[in-house]
């Protein structure tokens, strides 16, 4: 894959991503039937592609690999699971802007788990990323409806911190569209129990927005990330993927007419800046 087709792939991956709080915005179901609808096209999809690309999704399986995918899926599925809730709760661009916070979870749970030394660089981030956050936050009244989605926001962008920091001990040696698939099996697993009467009451429009969410914000997405990572380096790769709450934005402006006040645009113009301003440092780093 040529470089330029890198980036345009890591691009359209963002814009899915983007998309993900659109659909859960349009699906007429609560955020764990959304999770279990989600996770069942995604698997069947990236099944569908392992099977053309003559790959299985047991091959190279162990039992303790099975352990560390099932708590990885796990944590996706509450990631999922905060982050429609906040949509649901708060719209689009507030979800997307809290779940932004991520990057910060991670450092954090870096140093205060593996003990691993942060430096005054990335401290800076954590920084400019909560000083966002405070901007972002449209009162300090969990009264607010606002408020409570955006906490919720920021439940999903530390469980997804946490799950990234599993994904990458269970990601060793194996094919991501396997640990993908695996993880959105235990997702299934763990959620379909607690959605099915929800799920048989969807018309066909809902199953449509449904399947779009799993096919393509979920397995094409993540496949597209995958590929581009082939020829891009991590950095480069995300700081494109630091966009997705732009892209969200837009989207939700556009189709919603979700327009978020001035205070919280200066807020998410602060924590993505930092986000990006740290992958471009890092990858100046590695290039030196």
């Amino acid at each position: 894959m040529s470089r330029q087709r890198a980036l345009f792939s890591i691009h359209i991956a963002a814009v899915l991503f983007g998309l993900t709080g659109i659909f859960g915005e349009l699906i007429q179901a609560d955020a764990i039937a959304i999770t279990a609808g989600r996770a069942c096209f995604a698997v069947v999809a990236l099944y569908a592609v392992m099977r053309m690309m003559g790959s299985s999704p047991i091959q190279g399986i162990t039992r303790r690999n099975i352990g560390v995918l099932a708590l990885a899926g796990a944590m996706l599925a509450i990631h999922w699971i905060t982050f429609f809730i906040a949509v649901k709760i708060s719209g689009v661009a507030i979800a997307t802007l809290g779940f932004a916070s991520f990057p910060a979870f991670i450092t954090l749970c870096e140093w205060l788990v593996f003990k691993e030394k942060v430096s005054t660089h990335e401290w800076l981030i954590l920084l400019l990323v909560s000083l966002g956050l405070v901007l972002v936050t449209p009162s300090f009244d969990f009264r607010d409806d606002a408020t409570i989605g955006l906490a919720w926001a920021i439940a999903s962008g530390l469980s997804f911190a946490l799950f990234t920091l599993i994904n990458r001990r269970a990601a060793a040696r194996i094919p991501a569209q396997q640990v993908a698939c695996w993880e959105n099996a235990f997702v299934a697993l763990l959620t379909l129990p607690f959605s099915l009467p929800a799920m048989a009451q969807l018309d066909a429009l809902n199953w449509l927005w449904m399947a779009m969410l799993g096919v393509l914000c979920t397995a094409l997405s993540h496949y597209l990330l995958v590929s581009s990572l082939m020829t891009l380096k991590a950095r480069s790769a995300g700081i494109v993927i630091a966009l997705e709450p732009v892209y969200a934005i837009f989207f939700a402006a556009v189709l919603f007419a979700q327009y978020p006040s001035l205070r919280a645009l200066i807020g998410g113009a602060l924590m993505v800046g930092a986000i990006i301003w740290s992958g471009l440092r890092k990858a100046d780093k590695q290039a030196g």
